[in-house]
C-alpha cells in the first residue's frame, strides 16, 4: 500500500484516540473515583516533603492500553 495513505490512516486514528481520551478526562471529575487517586496508590506526606506514586493507576492504565492495542491489532490482521 501507499506509505502516505498508511500514515494518514494512522494519524487519523491517533487523533481520534486523543479526542476520546480528552473527552473522558473532561468527565473524570464526575466519576465516583478519582483517576490518579485510586485505592492502593502510595502517598507519603512528611513534614517538608510529599511523595506520591500511583502504582494502582499505572497498572489500570497498562491493562486498558494492552486491551486496546490487542483489539486494534486483531482488526489489523
Amino acid at each position: 500500500m501507499d506509505p502516505a495513505r498508511e500514515l494518514g490512516k494512522g494519524l487519523l486514528i491517533f487523533g481520534l484516540a486523543i479526542a476520546v481520551i480528552g473527552a473522558l478526562l473532561l468527565r473524570a471529575g464526575k466519576l465516583p473515583f478519582r483517576i490518579g487517586r485510586l485505592p492502593g496508590d502510595i502517598s507519603y506526606h512528611g513534614r517538608h516533603t510529599t511523595f506520591y506514586f500511583p502504582i494502582v493507576t499505572c497498572i489500570v492504565v497498562s491493562i486498558v492500553l494492552t486491551l486496546l492495542f490487542w483489539i486494534f491489532g486483531s482488526f489489523r490482521k
